[in-house]
């Protein structure tokens, strides 16, 4: 390995370093939530004290949502939800969809953890939930209009499964009959068909519109690559609005309250995410509609919204809207088939691919068919690898070939420094001579190196943020690959009879199995070559297989398992690359050279 080679890694190697340090020393700022239990604020009031409307004021073409508030429910009844994988109820105080377990996932790996909560009703802790209602047009009121806190009664059904749905009912002063139809799939899959009757003998207006909100900051993952807040698609286009963004949005005029309003989208649909689990609202396909995102400081409530236009209702005329709502866990399987399927435009973009989705979209593509194939997703992780090794080997051939044939120059090169002596120019330009005579490109050597960069982070990303490796297990103590390896050389792995205590910042050396041999394998793939003649260089190179150990020891065991994996292939090809060539790598040579201790140069 030359000396151009040998700086190249080197200072990717420190830049990889330096990045995780940052990480790890400079971790993003953890937003301060309000108490837990927090219940819904009282409701704007405008100059005179007055309060405001919810929802827009009024259905006219050209007005906008309003800042909504939800009052506790008290007692108010509720209809049950039973799916394959969901439970939770909806209350009829304002028909919230607002209590949802995800029956499928659970908190922790222990079996009697509690089921992961999606929504929460007001009063309960950080009150979330979903609610469907009507803003009132000319002629009527918003007390002519079922609103947030509207106490509907139930016309058909008792529960709600994907086999029954349920419709709710309220008669309106004025005479209009309002109904709301809720069915389920066996999924996550929400359909809510809204509905006036118009039995009066004058022409009536109002306007549909679905609301998320969430009251008070949630919990959060608190690591940059990861998006958490708002997440929305509109005719293509897709927005990231993190929580902290809310408090940067200009005060709407027509809204009273920071916010920003998107109109006459035909195709989109706009909702919460969080790391793994994603509440949305859907307009049908086409359907033109407002998306809404506001924010309430003085209650620190976070809203999105969907308003359609006004319809007019006919004497003794039926009109509705149909819309949709996907409240449960990100799978990727699951997703695609709305999107597939359903046709509900780039759904499978709601799960957070970063900046490099071109690769970490086909990069979990393939994972989940090897998981498909195998069963197992550590050991498709280790296929996975292989997969992107094979498919990068005539990179590496033509890379490892080359530092052969580099090699096999060292003598040249050697005299070449003795002719040229203190004159670098002299010595450049007889080197590239010399590369160009033998048929050597120098930095090819580099490009593997270079492509393994994005590819881990892309990996990364995929092992971090997808659901399908949440509490997926490999084999014996790894039960969860998006979790760092449990065991701790402090208690020898478990074999001494306490438990390891939580270590703060020195968390980092509570080392596992995994990122120790991660460590190994790294300090083995040095030994392919003999140790740099640069002091400086040696004592870096000699210490890098070792930060790295420590520095990777807190990443997701799926991420070391890839890097081992790795490591262990790179070896192989290399090795066997170098005695193709005639070169034999003298790996225990090496080994017991780093252990020797140096003579003291001769005075």
């Amino acid at each position: 390995m030359d000396d151009q080679n040998k700086n190249l890694i080197l200072a990717t190697a420190l830049s990889f370093v330096v990045i995780l340090v940052w990480f790890l020393v400079f971790p993003p700022e953890e937003p301060v939530a309000p108490p837990a239990g927090t219940t819904a604020s009282q409701p704007l009031t405008d100059a005179a004290g007055s309060p405001v409307a919810a929802v827009p004021q009024s259905a006219d073409p050209g007005s906008t949502a309003m800042a909504t508030e939800v009052a506790p429910e008290a007692d108010a009844p509720r209809i049950r939800v039973e799916t394959p994988r969901l439970s939770g109820s909806i209350s009829l105080a304002g028909g919230r969809i607002d209590d949802l377990l995800l029956t499928d996932y659970r908190e922790t790996l222990d079996e009697s953890s509690a089921n992961v909560r999606l929504l929460e009703p007001v009063g309960n802790g950080l009150a979330y939930y979903a609610l469907f209602g009507w803003a009132p047009g000319g002629g009527l009121t918003a007390a002519d209009v079922p609103g947030t806190d509207t106490l509907w009664a139930v016309e058909s059904g008792d529960v709600l499964t994907p086999e029954t749905s349920v419709t709710l009912r309220w008669d309106s002063p004025t005479g209009l009959i309002f109904r709301e139809r809720i069915a389920v799939d066996a999924n996550y899959l929400f359909e809510i068909t809204q509905s006036i009757e118009n039995p009066t003998e004058s022409a009536r207006r109002a306007a549909p519109y679905g609301i998320i909100a969430r009251h008070s900051l949630p919990e959060l993952s608190k690591f940059f690559i990861l998006h958490e807040g708002v997440v929305a698609m509109a005719d293509g286009s897709l927005e990231e609005k993190g929580y902290g963004d809310f408090e940067d949005l200009e005060t709407d005029p027509a809204l009273g309250v920071p916010g920003e309003v998107k109109d006459g989208i035909k195709n989109g649909w706009i909702g919460f995410t969080d790391k793994y689990w994603m509440t949305t609202l859907i307009p049908d396909p086409g359907q033109s509609h407002k998306q809404v995102m506001l924010y309430q400081a003085s209650a620190q409530i976070y809203q999105s919204q969907t308003i359609f236009p006004t319809i007019d209702v006919a004497p003794g005329g039926t009109v509705e809207r149909t819309s949709r709502l996907f409240a449960g866990a990100k799978e990727w399987d699951t997703i695609r088939a709305y999107q597939n399927e359903d046709g509900i435009d780039g759904f499978i973009d709601s799960i957070d691919w970063g900046w490099f989705f071109f690769l970490t979209k086909p990069i979990f593509s393939v994972l989940h068919w090897l998981h498909g194939v195998i069963g197992n997703m550590g050991w498709s992780i280790i296929a996975l690898t292989l997969l992107i090794k094979a498919l990068l080997f005539p990179l590496a051939y033509k890379s490892y070939t080359s530092m052969a044939k580099m090699k096999e120059l060292q003598p040249e090169m050697e005299k070449l420094k003795e002719r040229a002596g203190d004159d670098r120019q002299k010595l450049q330009r007889e080197m590239m001579e010399l590369y160009k005579t033998e048929k050597v490109n120098p930095a090819s050597g580099c490009l593997p190196i270079l492509l393994q960069i994005p590819i881990f982070f892309s990996l990364y990303k995929v092992i971090f943020v997808t659901i399908e490796l949440r509490h997926a297990p490999w084999l014996g103590w790894i039960r969860d690959l998006s979790a760092p390896d449990p065991t701790s050389i402090i208690n020898l792995f478990g074999l001494l009879p306490f438990a390891v205590p939580n270590l703060g910042f020195f968390e980092i050396l509570s080392l596992g199995i995994l990122p120790i041999l991660l460590g190994i394998s790294m300090w083995l793939q040095q030994k392919l070559n003999p140790a740099p003649t640069d002091p400086t260089q040696q004592m870096i190179f000699a210490w890098m297989p070792w930060i790295f150990m420590f520095m990777l020891g807190s990443f997701a065991s799926g991420l070391v398992l890839y890097w081992i994996t790795n490591n262990a292939i790179t070896f192989t090809q290399q090795y066997a690359i170098m005695r193709s060539h005639g070169y034999k790598p003298n790996v225990f040579g090496n080994i017991a050279s780093g252990f020797r201790r140096k003579k003291p140069d001769a005075k």
